[in-house]
């Protein structure tokens, strides 16, 4: 298999992978569509060692999870288990719940991921955080992603910046990837868009993202996953995921 830099995550595809029957189906149209991996997330229950075979047999490589927060701090060791068998070398902590954001949780947060992320790395696995927009309600004079990015430590806590839930919250996607040059490893793409005046999750390149200077910005970085995620698509979502992988094809990216 060629060494691939773009992946789907599975999140996008939810609804269509509930059972081990829909997971093998729509694991194979996302394989025909072009994509050669894929970040668990959002599917219905399986084991690790199942899924690991459904990804084999279709010819697909996990290069990531989510995890929750929860999971993270008093599972450990189950989620080395579970990415060793799944073959993932990244886990990303989706979010937290609502009690974690102010100042104290976030700085709180900073410290667990940490200590999480150091028994991860001694394993081989990266530990990183994924955003949306509430991380940019500001506490004083920061907002809650940079208390968790400054209270962290860069070693063990990496980023995984989603592009639209930055521009969401008010930032500047292509500022955050520069920012967080060398702790990078994993990007988030989807676009937005403005529909009725409302703005709109759309397909990488279909919207207003400013797509060169994001992408510069995580050469410059160091990002090693690029990975397709529409929480909502206004088409069904393979044919979303296959539009986002042509338009980053026709960007440079393979």
């Amino acid at each position: 298999m060629a060494n691939t830099s773009i992946g789907a995550q599975l999140y996008t595809l939810r609804d269509y992978m509930k059972t081990p029957k829909d997971i093998i189906k729509t694991l194979r149209e996302l394989r025909k569509i072009g994509y050669e991996a894929v970040q668990v997330s959002g599917i219905g229950p399986i084991a690790p060692r199942d899924l690991r075979k459904i990804l084999d047999d279709e010819g697909l490589v996990a290069c990531a999870t989510h995890t929750g927060y929860d999971v993270l701090v008093k599972e450990t060791g189950r989620v080395i288990e579970d990415h060793k068998m799944l073959g993932a070398s990244h886990v990303a902590c989706p979010g937290l719940a609502s009690e974690y954001h102010n100042e104290e949780g976030y700085k709180a947060v900073a410290r667990e991921l940490s200590k999480v992320g150091k028994v991860l790395k001694e394993h081989g696995i990266t530990l990183s955080y994924h955003n949306h927009g509430s991380e940019f309600e500001k506490y004083g004079d920061r907002i809650g992603l940079e208390i968790l990015y400054e209270e962290s430590d860069p070693a063990y806590l990496q980023a995984e910046i989603d592009t639209y839930w930055v521009q969401y919250g008010g930032g500047d996607p292509a500022a955050w990837c520069r920012k967080l040059k060398g702790r990078l490893p994993l990007l988030h793409l989807k676009d937005m868009g403005i529909q009725d005046n409302k703005q709109i999750m759309m397909e990488v390149g279909e919207g207003n993202l400013e797509w060169d200077a994001i992408l510069s910005a995580c050469r410059e970085a160091g990002t090693q996953w690029y990975l397709v995620e529409q929480d909502v698509c206004q088409r069904h979502p393979l044919e979303s995921l296959k539009i986002s992988l042509e338009n980053m094809k026709g960007m440079g990216l393979s």
